[in-house]
């Protein structure tokens, strides 16, 4: 049975630069960098405590192109606190964006991903 989603796939064209971003900037933790096959390497990121990650892959070895990929929407617990220090990191980020299901900013990633993170109102 399913459980839960595991990773979600990014194709990058420099896993070296993506891994400082997303580990540098975003704050991730590294749960694998492992050889694969020739010319290949397993990475995989994810937030402290999180279970779902981020796996990083070489465009090329793939036979895509960077910046394919799901666009992925993760959780914060204040959004305009994260944007500050996103900034401060480097990150270019939007402005913050309420909306009544929630508040939402985007930062942009390497080859062109833009993440989303947001928080759900409380009830």
């Amino acid at each position: 049975m399913i459980t839960s989603v595991a990773s979600a796939i990014l194709y990058v064209s420099d896993q070296d630069s993506a891994l400082e971003f997303y580990r540098d900037v975003l704050g991730f933790d590294v749960v694998m960098d492992a050889e694969m096959e020739e010319d290949s390497r397993w990475l995989e990121v994810r937030p402290s405590g999180a279970r779902t990650s981020l796996v990083l892959a070489a465009a090329a070895a793939f036979g895509k192109q960077p910046g394919e990929g799901a666009y992925l929407t993760f959780a914060a617990d204040d959004v305009a606190a994260t944007v500050e220090q996103l900034r401060a990191r480097g990150a270019r980020t939007s402005e913050v964006t309420r909306e009544p299901w929630g508040t939402y900013a985007t930062v942009d990633a390497p080859d062109g991903h833009k993440l989303q993170f947001n928080e759900r109102p409380q009830n």
